[in-house]
């Protein structure tokens, strides 16, 4: 959705109503930037929702419960964060660097990003999408 504000034009992107947010909340926002090919975080978690923007490439997104997909460039995401399992934000090109701008709300003096270990993993595969089959 376009409106016009004098000569200024803004862009709905992405409208979301997370689930929760912490209280109190610390925002962060970082970009970041994948090598070709490059597997992104392994399977972790955010301690709060998470909204971001893909400025250029592409990247493998996955949350728990949901199919994985392709985000592109100037496309925006989210994920709720909490406990949630967020697997995959990879670069889905193997031959030019992807880069995004995320924006973090999470518990403030807590990680804002958890790493998921083996075990959890293990106990929590019923609730990952069925994989794609090459």
């Amino acid at each position: 959705m376009n409106e016009k504000r004098g000569g200024t034009v803004l862009t709905s992107l992405l409208h979301e109503i997370p689930p929760f947010l912490p209280t109190p909340t610390e925002a962060m926002t970082m970009t970041v930037e994948l090598p070709p090919g490059d597997a992104g975080t392994p399977p972790h978690r955010h301690s709060g929702p998470v909204f971001g923007y893909m400025l250029e490439g592409e990247m493998v997104f996955e949350l728990e419960g949901e199919p994985e997909r392709i985000i592109r460039a100037g496309e925006a995401f989210w994920e709720p964060g909490g406990d949630v399992i967020h697997y995959q934000a990879g670069n889905n090109l193997t031959d030019a660097w992807s880069r995004f701008v995320v924006v973090m709300l999470g518990v403030p003096g807590e990680p804002m990003l958890t790493i998921v270990d083996e075990r959890e993993l293990a106990e929590r595969r019923d609730r990952r999408a069925p994989r794609p089959t090459p």
